[in-house]
């Protein structure tokens, strides 16, 4: 079999993702949808990119951890938002990084900040370049002599294993499918499956402060951090390995959600958990007039009940249509699920079920019993959100080359707001495609679930007037950010910040601890060469 290559341009791998056949049914699908003829405009070839030379060339001891090649340059110039996407499809590739240095230990790390510090030249940790709100772009203004792209792959080994405190010294470089793999053969697992989880690594998903599989409790990488270990450009900081402390602020939550711009995550202490052989699932329907507002409720219930269902995710109808897990229209589908490495769960199934049946749940005989097995049959609602949820991102740039605009964004909000808010953004968002497009959708999903409120995940899909998608996209981002920061909400509760989410993030951001993390930032990275233009600017 040959070599799986990634798409310099796009999400994931050559080859996969619709093919040209499925390509031309979801343009005739999109085309009666929303009223306009669709075309399909082929994908780049690495051989028609053109880049700028290289401004920076690295010192001897260092030229063999380092890139110029075409291919590398063009592949780390953006992460994966749709406003990436949409400018790879164009063949824009206008700020390249100028290397591409892959760091073998901890000692190159170390010693390729010190080079950069005296080339000043930005570096931009690169993790698996997953972003997809602009966190590893490389267009850094001209302050600095050049950009480096900080590439951790090969640094991807799981060092230490302690069996008895169910934990693992990880370095920071390792991809999802990597690090569950060196880890199986203790019977442990991480269980935080990002939807970027095949193509993301540790110490990206620790920096962003993702957001994983577990809907309810264990939502956030933040929940399994034990202790770090970060490369900055004044030294390496180590936090103390602990299960609690109150010793003074957390040294770790410092760096946890940091973004790259205090220091460069090498290795963590992780908490890991015995791998679950207890699954029951189950999909709850409701059905008619307020659907959605009505598994609202009963996610809410579920939440504030302590029993802590591992999926709890519903779908509005426009989500539930567009997945296949709904069996009629007007239908929102709760997705729920509990799993356990100790014991059969059909009592806390069975109270889940019985508080959606209080809120007007549908539930089918016979549904939640407990089982072996890794996930969900295909032929369920369960599975049938899954797949579509995996194969999302290859789906979207499809749609870009089909000229369709295919945006998300989420946020959190407290239950007694949650309904005006839903409302709110929703119309924003619907009257911006509307105003902006012409015609398109708006549909929303809960990603996460807490006993004080929810994460919904908004979907916009609409058409785009070719070469001005960059200046749609803005119009309705600006008009949904804008909604969610009034009424209340947060401008990110997984995504992280990057670039796009800035301006948003300088609202939300209090004023004082804006003022801290400058001046921490200013100790730990003097120069304010890491990831300039994230979080923070300089005063």
């Amino acid at each position: 079999m040959g070599e799986r290559v990634r798409k310099f341009w796009g999400w994931g791998v050559e080859g996969e993702g619709p093919g040209a056949d499925q390509a031309r049914g979801i343009a005739q699908l999109l085309s009666t949808r929303f009223g306009v003829a669709l075309d399909f405009v082929a994908p780049p070839r690495i051989e028609e990119i053109s880049l700028p030379p290289p401004r920076l060339a690295p010192p001897a001891a260092l030229a063999d951890l380092c890139s110029t090649t075409l291919f590398d340059r063009a592949s780390r110039t953006y992460g994966k938002s749709y406003r990436d996407i949409v400018r790879g499809h164009a063949r824009r590739f206008e700020h390249p990084p100028d290397l591409v240095a892959r760091p073998r230990t901890e000692a190159d790390v170390v010693r390729l900040l010190d080079w950069a510090a005296s080339a000043r030249a930005a570096v931009i940790p690169y993790g698996g370049g997953s972003s997809v709100v602009g966190g590893v772009g490389c267009d850094v203004g001209d302050a600095y002599e050049g950009v480096v792209s900080l590439d951790l792959g090969a640094l991807d080994r799981v060092l230490e294993v302690d069996r008895v405190s169910r934990a693992a010294r990880i370095q920071a470089g390792v991809f999802g499918p990597a690090l569950e793999a060196q880890i199986r053969p203790h019977g442990l697992t991480l269980r935080h499956y990002p939807q970027s989880f095949e193509f993301s690594s540790l110490g990206g998903w620790i920096v962003t402060r993702s957001g994983g599989h577990y809907a309810t409790l264990y939502t956030h990488i933040d929940e399994f951090v034990e202790g770090l270990r970060i490369v900055t450009p004044i030294g390496v900081v180590e936090t103390r390995r602990l299960p609690g402390s109150g010793a003074g602020p957390s040294p770790d939550r410092l760096f946890i959600g940091s973004e790259g711009i205090l220091g460069v995550v090498t290795e963590a202490w992780m908490r890991l958990q015995d791998r679950p052989s207890f699954r029951a699932q189950a999909s709850v329907r409701f059905a008619g007039e307020h659907a959605f507002q009505r598994g609202a409720e009963a996610v809410r219930r579920l939440s504030q009940s302590g029993l802590f269902p591992t999926n709890c995710r519903l779908l509005d109808p426009g989500e539930a249509a567009t997945s296949g897990a709904a069996s009629a229209p007007g239908e929102a589908v709760l997705v729920l699920g509990f799993e356990s490495a100790d014991h059969p769960l059909d009592a806390w199934m069975a109270r889940a079920l019985e508080l959606c049946r209080d809120a007007g749940g549908l539930v089918p005989e016979g549904a939640g019993a407990t089982r072996r097995g890794e996930s969900a049959p295909r032929d369920t609602a369960a599975g049938a959100w899954r797949d579509a949820f995996l194969k999302a991102p290859y789906l979207r740039d499809t749609l870009v080359c089909l000229g369709v605009l295919s945006e998300t964004f989420e946020t959190a909000i407290t239950w007694d707001r949650f309904e005006a808010f839903h409302a709110g953004v929703m119309q924003a968002a619907q009257e911006a495609v509307t105003r902006v497009c012409g015609a398109g959708s708006v549909a929303c999903r809960f990603t996460h679930a807490y006993p004080d409120g929810p994460a919904p995940y908004y979907t916009v899909i609409a058409p785009a007037r070719r070469g001005s998608e960059l200046a749609q996209w803005a119009e309705i981002k600006a008009a949904a950010s804008e909604a969610i920061l009034r009424l209340g909400g947060t401008i990110t509760h997984h995504h992280s910040v990057g670039r796009d989410h800035r301006p948003g993030y300088d609202r939300e951001r209090p004023d004082g601890f804006a003022r801290a993390l400058a001046a921490a930032k200013s100790a730990l990275d003097p120069a304010w060469l890491l990831n300039p233009g994230v979080l923070i600017d300089r005063p």
